[in-house]
């Protein structure tokens, strides 16, 4: 069964400033206290999708400059 946890705990940080600035560049404000339930579920995935759209983004940069 797959999970979703972080193992490491310094991972945190940075993967919480990523899910706020891909929040930002898609126009949704999130919480700061860490619960944002009230989203919908276009917003979620807005932002998962412009998460998953920079990875592949730097995934396809780092292989370009290797």
């Amino acid at each position: 069964m797959a999970s979703n946890k972080i193992t490491v705990p310094e991972a945190k940080s940075a993967m919480d400033k990523f899910k706020m600035q891909a929040a930002s560049e898609v126009g949704v404000t999130l919480n700061q206290n860490g619960y944002n339930g009230d989203l919908t579920s276009r917003q979620a995935g807005s932002i998962g999708g412009q998460m998953v759209k920079k990875m592949i983004e730097s995934y396809e940069n780092s292989i370009k400059n290797s």
